[in-house]
């Protein structure tokens, strides 16, 4: 298995990082992506801060920033490690 050196909080910090620059390049300010997508102002401050946000809420975001297609997108296609993941993925298929 390969070791991901990234800790969680630096991918929330870079998902909040890449949000914030859609939400810029549409000139959105934050209070009005926290009305559209129905999530609080401080939730959104605290997300582009510091990465902290439940799925729900990001969920949100995304949908209203236009991205959620992106999310949606997440593991549809397997990743194998190992022949074994590779033949124990067809038998689950058959």
């Amino acid at each position: 298995m390969e070791y991901v050196w990234d800790t969680p909080s630096d991918v929330s910090k870079r998902l909040s990082e890449r949000l914030k620059n859609i939400r810029k390049r549409k000139k959105i300010t934050q209070k009005q992506l926290a009305a559209r997508s129905n999530v609080s102002y401080a939730t959104l401050r605290k997300f582009e801060d510091t990465g902290k946000i439940s799925l729900e809420s990001f969920i949100k975001l995304a949908m209203e920033l236009g991205v959620i297609n992106e999310l949606n997108g997440l593991f549809t296609q397997p990743v194998y490690t190992s022949i074994e993941e590779v033949i124990n993925d067809r038998k689950q298929s058959t």
